[in-house]
């Protein structure tokens, strides 16, 4: 598969590619995250009571519906890429999430009907962002020479990463203007992102002679997965008395049927004759070690968000006399520091991946990660800002690190045939370790503020001299309601103090304290610590554990794929020196296109001052090719190592038997 862009001026076609597919990415991500921040206005708007019983459930639907739905989606469209066009599945997902911006932009109605019809339409745009997510890595390394694909797909998954980032300072600027100009603003960038990819991607696709969809693997993945995280969002919420719902049948239920029809999606995928999960990956070390590490920094970094915006917005905030209806706008402010930790880390990993390899860049940004939640252990509740934002810098960091060089590992790994579903799987365990992180994550933090909060309420209220039934009506709301009330952004004592009748019985300075900034703060101060200490333990073990696992990615390791059957002419093979030791790599090049009547070639020249020998491969010409063989080779000053690029192409005779996949490996 070969991917062109129209010139869009003096701008080269691998440019235009790489800035279309970012723009994708980063429009995707920010709309992960910039309802965290948003829900207080959106709530308001849609005249929607936080405490009201079963509201909870729309809030957890507006949050982590988007999460699902990528996570789900995202190996089937990224196959579907593989098969029909990733550009056409691309460009479809620009044009879905645009549609489904602008109706959520036009929710009618408040209450109940509103917050449905933005959930359902969030779950539309839910489909679009796993359309951009699934294709867009696959676009890029295809577009890119293996010698500048870390730094492309640098970019890219800053752009992506950093989405999450920014929609949070996105969303408190545009919530505190109205909660409409949220979706306003995806929608504009959806329709100009439209636009742009229908006008400027091309791509040119050897069809299969006969493609089949592997309905059975898709059913059984998209419902177990699924079952499976909508049960661990429903885990999170109250049940009949209980403060979490692990002891409602159906959520037990739906774990093990989820887990168990995975387990089917496994078997049927070794059975079906065109899989849509490859699992014969796995076997590639560089692919699922990297894998496996994005999931463990997934489950470590995606609950992070919430912790902290609820750490700002319900107690820290409050507590520097900041009103609760601005905490949204300043809890994003005072993130920025995570962000570009994140966006100064990014690149330069990238960069130094086309020199150096991931192992050390991946392991050594977990290592920082782990290191940064153990240090947020040692701060207090009301911390000092300049720690908390040096902490926070390089948390940022670390992510940025290590998601640039693990990518670009990953995606070199898989052959080019299927580098759509090799994206649409490391998307998946991102996504689905996020929404892992938030479900495990809050259940740690509610069972923390369970064990503690009703005394301190008790205590507190007790204290204000609040009749005993009063005082009992308020400890007994759920602590995740009083949570989630401080994180919308509102100070629910008043609104309890009423449904209780006791409003009129409480003296005007103790009602005025009450209701203030730093009553509620205070209280929930305490045992949301206790919460907080098992978070970002868990969160440092999971960093450390997947610094692990990406000790064991092997030396780069990059897909060598032969020629097709049936080519008719030798690829290029073109070989240079360059002086230094120590390092040894490999790169993989683009295969030309079939029937393209360009000769592969590649001349490289000497130069000083290397760091090791560094071997670039480069894809042969594909079945058809009418192109000569030419080599080249160049000998310059220096000394001590050598770089070798090499061409290599494998013909068969029309009809022959396709070789066998091939990669190479060296430490």
């Amino acid at each position: 598969m070969t991917i062109h862009a129209r010139s869009a001026g003096r701008i080269p076609h691998k440019w235009s590619v790489l800035s279309n597919t970012t723009l994708g990415m980063l429009m995707a991500t920010v709309n992960a995250s910039i309802l965290i921040i948003s829900l207080p206005a959106i709530f308001r708007g849609i005249h929607l009571d936080p405490l009201a019983p079963g509201n909870v459930s729309y809030l957890l639907w507006m949050l982590m519906g988007y999460l699902l739905v990528t996570a789900v989606l995202v190996v089937s469209l990224g196959r579907l890429g593989d098969m029909f066009g990733r550009v056409r599945i691309y460009n479809a997902g620009f044009a879905v999430f645009a549609a489904a911006s602008v109706a959520c932009l036009l929710t009618p109605g408040a209450g109940r009907t509103a917050a449905l019809w933005l959930i359902g339409w969030r779950i539309v745009q839910g489909v679009g962002g796993a359309m951009l997510m699934a294709n867009s890595a696959a676009i890029i390394t295809d577009t890119f020479p293996a010698r500048q694909r870390g730094t492309a797909l640098g970019v890219n998954q800053v752009a992506g990463l950093a989405g999450s980032f920014v929609g949070l300072v996105l969303g408190g600027v545009l919530s505190a203007w109205h909660w409409r100009s949220i979706f306003g603003v995806s929608a504009l960038v959806g329709v100009v992102g439209a636009v742009w990819a229908y006008r400027n991607l091309r791509e040119t696709v050897t069809r299969k002679p006969v493609v089949r969809i592997d309905w059975w693997g898709n059913a059984t993945l998209a419902v177990g997965l699924t079952v499976l995280l909508a049960a661990l969002t429903y885990g999170i919420q109250p049940y009949g008395d209980h403060v979490e719902g692990w002891a409602n049948p159906l959520v037990f239920g739906g774990l093990i049927v989820g887990a168990v029809l995975l387990v089917v999606f496994c078997v049927v995928e070794t059975r079906v004759a065109q899989p849509m999960f490859h699992l014969g990956l796995f076997r590639i070390q560089a692919f699922w070690a990297g894998n496996a590490a994005a999931l463990f920094n997934a489950v470590a970094r995606g609950g992070l968000q919430f912790m902290l915006i609820i750490w700002l917005q319900g107690i820290w905030l409050p507590l520097r006399g900041y009103d609760f209806e601005d905490t949204p706008l300043w809890a994003g402010i005072y993130l920025v520091p995570l962000t570009i930790g994140f966006i100064v880390a990014g690149p330069l990993s990238g960069w130094l991946s086309d020199r150096y390899g991931a192992k050390l860049l991946a392991t050594g940004g977990l290592v920082v990660m782990a290191a940064t939640f153990v240090g947020l252990l040692f701060i207090p509740v009301n911390f000092s800002y300049p720690v908390f934002a040096v902490l926070l810098f390089l948390n940022g960091a670390g992510s940025g690190l290590f998601s640039a060089p693990n990518t670009t590992a990953v995606m070199n790994a898989v052959p080019p045939g299927e580098r759509g579903v090799a994206s649409g799987i490391r998307a998946t365990f991102q996504n689905a370790g996020m929404v892992l992180s938030i479900g495990v994550f809050f259940s740690l933090l509610i069972a923390g503020l369970s064990s503690s909060l009703p005394g301190a309420l008790q205590s507190g209220l007790g204290g204000q001299g609040l009749p005993p039934d009063a005082v009992t009506s308020v400890v007994a709301v759920p602590p995740v309601s009083l949570m989630f009330a401080a994180f919308l952004g509102t100070n629910p004592i008043g609104t309890l103090l009423d449904q209780a009748g006791v409003t009129g019985q409480v003296s005007p300075d103790a009602l005025s304290h009450l209701t203030g900034r730093t009553f509620l703060p205070g209280i929930l101060s305490g045992p949301f610590h206790d919460g907080l200490i098992v978070v970002f333990v868990l969160a440092a073990a999971l960093a450390a554990a997947g610094a692990v696992v990406s000790l064991f990615r092997g030396g780069v390791y990059i897909h060598e794929e032969p020629a097709a059957a049936g080519s008719v002419e030798s690829a290029s093979l073109a070989k240079g020196v360059r002086s230094g030791g120590g390092v040894s790599r490999e790169s993989h090049e683009e295969p030309a296109a079939a029937g393209s009547v360009e000769a592969a070639s590649l001349a490289k020249g000497v130069r000083s001052g290397g760091r090791g020998s560094r071997e670039s491969h480069e894809e042969p010409a594909a079945a058809g090719s009418a192109g000569s063989a030419s080599l080249a080779e160049g000998v310059g000053p220096g000394g001590g190592g050598s770089r070798e690029s090499n061409g290599r192409a494998k013909a068969t005779a029309a009809g022959a038997e396709h070789p066998r996949r091939r990669g190479r490996l060296r430490p």
